[in-house]
Protein backbone atom coordinates (compact mmCIF):
# COMPACT_ATOMS: atom_id res chain seq x y z
CA UNK A 1 0.00 0.00 0.00
CA UNK A 2 1.64 3.67 -0.99
CA UNK A 3 1.41 6.53 1.70
CA UNK A 4 2.09 9.63 0.90
CA UNK A 5 0.58 9.45 -2.39
CA UNK A 6 -1.65 12.59 -3.98
CA UNK A 7 -4.42 12.55 -6.35
CA UNK A 8 -6.04 14.82 -8.36
CA UNK A 9 -9.85 14.48 -10.51
CA UNK A 10 -11.23 16.55 -13.39
CA UNK A 11 -14.81 17.23 -13.11
CA UNK A 12 -16.52 18.72 -15.75
CA UNK A 13 -18.70 21.69 -15.08
CA UNK A 14 -22.03 23.06 -16.61
CA UNK A 15 -20.51 25.32 -18.53
CA UNK A 16 -18.17 22.34 -19.64
CA UNK A 17 -15.09 23.89 -17.98
CA UNK A 18 -12.78 20.95 -16.06
CA UNK A 19 -13.30 21.99 -12.75
CA UNK A 20 -9.84 20.06 -10.54
CA UNK A 21 -10.15 18.88 -7.16
CA UNK A 22 -7.15 17.33 -4.94
CA UNK A 23 -6.86 15.19 -2.15
CA UNK A 24 -3.73 13.16 -0.14
CA UNK A 25 -3.20 10.07 1.47
CA UNK A 26 -1.30 10.56 4.39
CA UNK A 27 0.89 8.19 6.45
CA UNK A 28 0.18 11.02 10.25
CA UNK A 29 2.84 10.96 12.46
CA UNK A 30 3.53 13.12 15.59
CA UNK A 31 7.17 14.55 15.39
CA UNK A 32 8.71 16.20 18.11
CA UNK A 33 12.27 17.50 18.25
CA UNK A 34 14.77 17.80 21.68
CA UNK A 35 18.25 19.88 22.31
CA UNK A 36 20.94 17.92 24.77
CA UNK A 37 23.67 20.54 25.50
CA UNK A 38 27.36 18.61 26.66
CA UNK A 39 28.05 21.92 28.41
CA UNK A 40 31.72 21.26 29.25
CA UNK A 41 32.16 18.33 26.54
CA UNK A 42 36.04 18.18 27.32
CA UNK A 43 35.59 17.54 30.89
CA UNK A 44 33.10 14.51 29.88
CA UNK A 45 35.95 12.79 28.53
CA UNK A 46 38.27 9.80 30.22
CA UNK A 47 34.74 8.50 31.98
CA UNK A 48 36.09 4.91 30.56
CA UNK A 49 33.96 2.61 28.10
CA UNK A 50 30.95 1.60 29.03
CA UNK A 51 30.47 4.46 31.26
CA UNK A 52 27.41 6.62 30.44
CA UNK A 53 25.56 10.13 31.91
CA UNK A 54 21.89 10.35 31.06
CA UNK A 55 20.08 13.52 30.53
CA UNK A 56 16.69 14.50 32.43
CA UNK A 57 13.26 13.03 31.31
CA UNK A 58 11.40 15.16 28.44
CA UNK A 59 7.94 14.39 26.61
CA UNK A 60 7.67 14.11 22.77
CA UNK A 61 4.53 12.61 20.89
CA UNK A 62 2.93 11.83 24.18
CA UNK A 63 6.29 9.34 25.78
CA UNK A 64 8.72 9.86 27.95
CA UNK A 65 12.53 9.69 26.68
CA UNK A 66 16.16 10.19 28.37
CA UNK A 67 18.80 10.11 26.05
CA UNK A 68 22.17 8.10 27.08
CA UNK A 69 25.22 9.56 26.40
CA UNK A 70 28.62 7.52 26.36
CA UNK A 71 31.70 10.24 26.26
CA UNK A 72 33.79 7.41 25.64
CA UNK A 73 31.88 4.57 23.64
CA UNK A 74 29.35 2.26 24.79
CA UNK A 75 32.28 -0.49 25.05
CA UNK A 76 36.39 -0.95 24.40
CA UNK A 77 36.06 -1.28 20.88
CA UNK A 78 33.86 2.13 20.66
CA UNK A 79 36.39 3.80 23.09
CA UNK A 80 37.55 6.28 20.05
CA UNK A 81 33.45 7.55 19.50
CA UNK A 82 30.75 8.99 20.90
CA UNK A 83 27.86 6.86 21.34
CA UNK A 84 24.39 8.11 21.94
CA UNK A 85 20.56 6.40 22.49
CA UNK A 86 17.21 7.08 22.84
CA UNK A 87 15.60 5.41 25.62
CA UNK A 88 11.76 4.84 25.95
CA UNK A 89 10.91 5.92 29.40
CA UNK A 90 7.20 4.94 29.70
CA UNK A 91 6.23 2.05 32.19
CA UNK A 92 3.23 0.73 30.08
CA UNK A 93 3.47 -2.28 27.86
CA UNK A 94 2.76 0.30 24.22
CA UNK A 95 4.55 -0.79 20.96
CA UNK A 96 5.23 2.15 18.26
CA UNK A 97 7.33 2.29 14.88
CA UNK A 98 9.18 5.18 15.51
CA UNK A 99 12.02 7.35 13.35
CA UNK A 100 14.87 8.25 15.37
CA UNK A 101 17.70 11.37 13.88
CA UNK A 102 20.63 12.48 15.93
CA UNK A 103 22.35 15.80 14.43
CA UNK A 104 25.69 17.91 15.91
CA UNK A 105 24.24 21.08 15.56
CA UNK A 106 26.96 23.88 14.52
CA UNK A 107 27.19 27.34 16.38
CA UNK A 108 24.00 28.76 14.65
CA UNK A 109 21.87 25.92 15.57
CA UNK A 110 21.67 24.55 12.28
CA UNK A 111 22.18 20.10 11.90
CA UNK A 112 25.68 19.24 10.63
CA UNK A 113 24.76 16.58 7.83
CA UNK A 114 28.52 14.71 8.33
CA UNK A 115 27.48 14.16 11.76
CA UNK A 116 23.42 13.24 11.31
CA UNK A 117 22.74 10.16 11.25
CA UNK A 118 19.14 8.35 11.19
CA UNK A 119 17.15 5.20 11.83
CA UNK A 120 13.89 3.12 12.69
CA UNK A 121 12.54 0.88 14.94
CA UNK A 122 9.94 -0.86 17.04
CA UNK A 123 9.78 0.45 20.90
CA UNK A 124 8.08 -2.36 22.85
CA UNK A 125 8.40 -3.96 26.21
CA UNK A 126 11.23 -5.64 25.02
CA UNK A 127 13.25 -2.65 23.34
CA UNK A 128 13.07 0.18 25.03
CA UNK A 129 16.43 2.00 23.72
CA UNK A 130 17.40 2.04 20.54
CA UNK A 131 20.63 4.73 19.28
CA UNK A 132 24.12 4.38 17.56
CA UNK A 133 26.74 3.07 19.11
CA UNK A 134 29.35 4.94 17.00
CA UNK A 135 27.23 8.15 16.69
CA UNK A 136 30.63 10.27 15.79
CA UNK A 137 34.12 9.42 16.32
CA UNK A 138 36.07 12.15 18.97
CA UNK A 139 38.67 12.48 16.61
CA UNK A 140 37.01 14.14 13.42
CA UNK A 141 34.34 16.38 15.63
CA UNK A 142 37.51 17.98 17.85
CA UNK A 143 39.34 19.02 14.41
CA UNK A 144 35.89 21.12 13.92
CA UNK A 145 35.90 22.57 17.34
CA UNK A 146 35.52 26.39 16.54
CA UNK A 147 32.68 25.26 14.54
CA UNK A 148 31.07 22.44 16.66
CA UNK A 149 31.68 23.17 20.06
CA UNK A 150 31.66 26.70 21.06
CA UNK A 151 32.49 27.28 24.22
CA UNK A 152 33.34 23.45 24.83
CA UNK A 153 29.28 23.02 24.37
CA UNK A 154 28.22 19.97 21.94
CA UNK A 155 24.49 20.31 21.24
CA UNK A 156 22.96 17.51 19.74
CA UNK A 157 19.32 17.45 18.16
CA UNK A 158 17.35 14.47 18.57
CA UNK A 159 14.26 14.16 16.11
CA UNK A 160 11.81 11.83 16.80
CA UNK A 161 8.61 10.77 14.45
CA UNK A 162 6.17 8.76 15.77
CA UNK A 163 3.30 6.79 13.54
CA UNK A 164 0.08 7.09 14.44
CA UNK A 165 -1.75 5.59 11.26
CA UNK A 166 -2.89 6.96 7.78
CA UNK A 167 -5.82 8.76 6.93
CA UNK A 168 -6.92 10.89 4.20
CA UNK A 169 -7.39 14.57 3.78
CA UNK A 170 -7.04 17.95 1.78
CA UNK A 171 -4.36 19.04 0.59
CA UNK A 172 -2.46 22.21 1.12
CA UNK A 173 -0.34 24.93 0.95
CA UNK A 174 0.36 27.38 -2.26
CA UNK A 175 2.77 29.66 -0.85
CA UNK A 176 5.97 28.80 1.07
CA UNK A 177 7.08 31.28 2.68
CA UNK A 178 10.23 31.60 4.08
CA UNK A 179 12.31 32.40 7.45
CA UNK A 180 13.16 35.78 7.95
CA UNK A 181 16.53 37.17 6.87
CA UNK A 182 15.57 40.90 8.27
CA UNK A 183 18.87 40.37 10.16
CA UNK A 184 21.22 40.08 6.49
CA UNK A 185 19.79 43.01 5.73
CA UNK A 186 20.55 45.51 8.86
CA UNK A 187 24.10 43.57 8.82
CA UNK A 188 24.50 45.15 5.28
CA UNK A 189 23.60 48.40 6.01
CA UNK A 190 25.41 48.56 8.98
CA UNK A 191 28.54 46.72 7.20
CA UNK A 192 28.25 48.90 3.91
CA UNK A 193 27.19 52.21 5.85
CA UNK A 194 24.95 52.89 3.30
CA UNK A 195 23.15 55.96 4.79
CA UNK A 196 24.90 56.36 7.98
CA UNK A 197 24.49 59.91 9.64
CA UNK A 198 26.48 59.22 12.71
CA UNK A 199 29.79 58.15 13.21
CA UNK A 200 31.65 56.92 16.89
CA UNK A 201 35.23 56.78 17.68
CA UNK A 202 36.42 54.44 20.19
CA UNK A 203 39.94 53.67 20.74
CA UNK A 204 41.05 55.53 17.54
CA UNK A 205 38.71 53.37 15.69
CA UNK A 206 35.63 54.47 13.21
CA UNK A 207 32.50 53.26 12.92
CA UNK A 208 29.82 54.68 11.30
CA UNK A 209 25.79 54.30 11.76
CA UNK A 210 22.13 55.34 11.52
CA UNK A 211 20.62 57.18 14.18
CA UNK A 212 16.94 55.99 13.92
CA UNK A 213 18.39 52.47 14.03
CA UNK A 214 20.05 53.07 17.76
CA UNK A 215 17.22 54.94 18.89
CA UNK A 216 15.15 51.92 17.87
CA UNK A 217 17.26 49.67 19.56
CA UNK A 218 18.05 51.46 22.71
CA UNK A 219 16.49 54.00 25.32
CA UNK A 220 20.11 55.49 25.95
CA UNK A 221 20.64 56.42 22.23
CA UNK A 222 17.39 57.58 21.61
CA UNK A 223 18.01 60.07 24.18
CA UNK A 224 21.44 61.02 23.36
CA UNK A 225 20.69 61.07 19.44
CA UNK A 226 16.97 62.89 19.94
CA UNK A 227 16.48 64.59 22.83
CA UNK A 228 18.22 67.23 24.90
CA UNK A 229 21.89 66.06 25.07
CA UNK A 230 24.97 67.46 23.50
CA UNK A 231 25.56 64.16 21.44
CA UNK A 232 22.21 65.39 19.44
CA UNK A 233 24.13 67.88 17.24
CA UNK A 234 27.27 65.87 17.13
CA UNK A 235 28.09 64.17 13.99
CA UNK A 236 31.13 62.22 15.34
CA UNK A 237 30.70 61.31 18.74
CA UNK A 238 33.44 59.97 21.25
CA UNK A 239 33.08 57.14 23.63
CA UNK A 240 35.09 56.41 26.49
CA UNK A 241 35.89 53.83 28.72
CA UNK A 242 35.53 50.88 26.11
CA UNK A 243 37.37 49.11 23.55
CA UNK A 244 36.49 48.77 19.88
CA UNK A 245 35.95 45.13 19.90
CA UNK A 246 33.45 45.86 22.05
CA UNK A 247 31.61 48.08 20.65
CA UNK A 248 32.33 46.68 17.57
CA UNK A 249 29.87 43.31 18.82
CA UNK A 250 27.34 45.53 20.05
CA UNK A 251 26.69 47.41 16.86
CA UNK A 252 26.72 44.17 15.47
CA UNK A 253 23.94 43.30 17.77
CA UNK A 254 21.94 46.11 17.25
CA UNK A 255 21.57 45.46 13.54
CA UNK A 256 21.42 41.86 13.53
CA UNK A 257 20.02 40.50 17.03
CA UNK A 258 22.74 38.10 17.00
CA UNK A 259 25.84 37.84 19.14
CA UNK A 260 29.35 38.27 16.63
CA UNK A 261 31.55 35.56 16.70
CA UNK A 262 34.18 36.09 19.63
CA UNK A 263 37.72 34.57 19.44
CA UNK A 264 37.65 31.58 21.84
CA UNK A 265 40.61 32.52 24.07
CA UNK A 266 39.15 36.04 24.24
CA UNK A 267 35.69 35.09 25.51
CA UNK A 268 35.31 35.51 29.59
CA UNK A 269 36.91 39.26 29.62
CA UNK A 270 35.10 39.97 25.97
CA UNK A 271 31.41 38.95 27.30
CA UNK A 272 31.64 40.72 30.15
CA UNK A 273 32.85 44.21 28.42
CA UNK A 274 30.23 43.47 26.45
CA UNK A 275 27.48 43.06 28.80
CA UNK A 276 28.87 45.72 30.64
CA UNK A 277 28.30 47.89 27.18
CA UNK A 278 24.44 46.25 27.16
CA UNK A 279 23.97 47.48 30.51
CA UNK A 280 25.18 50.79 29.67
CA UNK A 281 23.08 51.36 26.66
CA UNK A 282 19.98 49.59 28.21
CA UNK A 283 20.28 46.62 25.51
CA UNK A 284 18.44 44.13 27.78
CA UNK A 285 18.24 40.86 26.06
CA UNK A 286 22.04 41.54 25.01
CA UNK A 287 23.07 41.66 28.46
CA UNK A 288 21.09 38.55 29.42
CA UNK A 289 22.89 36.44 26.69
CA UNK A 290 26.23 37.69 28.01
CA UNK A 291 25.17 36.61 31.35
CA UNK A 292 24.14 33.25 30.04
CA UNK A 293 27.30 32.54 28.04
CA UNK A 294 29.31 34.09 31.37
CA UNK A 295 27.52 31.28 33.40
CA UNK A 296 29.03 28.68 31.09
CA UNK A 297 32.57 29.82 31.46
CA UNK A 298 33.16 30.05 35.37
CA UNK A 299 35.23 27.48 37.19
CA UNK A 300 37.79 28.11 39.68
CA UNK A 301 40.29 30.51 38.33
CA UNK A 302 37.24 32.96 37.93
CA UNK A 303 34.30 32.72 40.29
CA UNK A 304 35.09 35.12 42.74
CA UNK A 305 35.82 37.98 40.27
CA UNK A 306 32.18 36.69 38.52
CA UNK A 307 30.58 36.68 41.46
CA UNK A 308 31.58 40.31 42.25
CA UNK A 309 30.93 41.43 38.60
CA UNK A 310 27.31 39.74 38.74
CA UNK A 311 26.40 41.66 42.15
CA UNK A 312 27.88 45.05 40.43
CA UNK A 313 25.80 44.87 37.45
CA UNK A 314 22.54 43.27 38.72
CA UNK A 315 23.34 39.42 37.15
CA UNK A 316 21.24 37.40 39.44
CA UNK A 317 21.16 34.13 37.01
CA UNK A 318 25.43 34.84 36.84
CA UNK A 319 25.33 34.98 40.78
CA UNK A 320 23.31 31.98 41.50
CA UNK A 321 25.46 29.46 39.03
CA UNK A 322 28.49 31.29 40.89
CA UNK A 323 27.10 29.97 44.31
CA UNK A 324 26.06 26.89 42.65
CA UNK A 325 29.43 25.87 42.15
CA UNK A 326 30.78 27.15 45.51
CA UNK A 327 28.27 24.43 46.76
CA UNK A 328 30.81 21.95 46.08
CA UNK A 329 33.20 21.81 49.51
CA UNK A 330 36.30 20.85 47.64
CA UNK A 331 36.03 23.24 44.69
CA UNK A 332 35.24 25.94 47.70
CA UNK A 333 38.36 25.36 49.54
CA UNK A 334 40.26 25.37 46.47
CA UNK A 335 38.80 29.23 45.64
CA UNK A 336 39.29 30.38 49.19
CA UNK A 337 43.37 30.09 48.89
CA UNK A 338 43.28 32.11 45.76
CA UNK A 339 44.16 35.87 45.98
CA UNK A 340 40.52 36.75 44.21
CA UNK A 341 38.85 35.78 46.86
CA UNK A 342 40.85 37.23 49.57
CA UNK A 343 40.28 40.41 47.30
CA UNK A 344 36.44 39.35 47.50
CA UNK A 345 36.59 38.92 50.75
CA UNK A 346 37.57 42.62 51.51
CA UNK A 347 35.59 44.47 49.51
CA UNK A 348 32.62 42.20 49.16
CA UNK A 349 32.29 41.09 52.81
CA UNK A 350 28.23 40.97 51.92
CA UNK A 351 28.49 38.49 49.20
CA UNK A 352 30.62 36.22 51.77
CA UNK A 353 27.87 36.49 54.19
CA UNK A 354 25.62 35.39 51.40
CA UNK A 355 27.45 32.74 50.13
CA UNK A 356 27.95 31.23 53.72
CA UNK A 357 24.45 31.42 54.65
CA UNK A 358 23.49 29.48 51.22
CA UNK A 359 25.82 26.84 51.84
CA UNK A 360 24.79 26.43 55.65
CA UNK A 361 20.97 25.75 53.76
CA UNK A 362 22.20 23.34 51.20
CA UNK A 363 21.10 19.54 52.24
Amino acid sequence: MSTNAASAVDIIGSDGEALTTTSAIVAEAVTGSHVLQIKGYSRTKGVGSGNFINSSTFCLGGHQWFIRYYPDGDCVENADWVSLFLHHNNTNDVEFKAGLKFSVLDHTGKPVPMFSKKTSTTFSPNRRSWGFDKFVGRKELELRESSYLKDDCLKVSCDVIISKGISTEPTVQFVAVPPSNMHRHFGSLLSGAVGADVSFEVAGEMFAAHRSVLAARSSVFMAELFGHMKEKAMKCIQIQDMEARVFKAMLHFIYTDTMPEIDKEDVFVVTQQLLVAADRYDLERLKLICEDRLCMCIDTSTVATTLAFAERHGCHGLNNACYQLLKSPSILETVMATESFDHLMTTCPSLIKELLAKIATCP
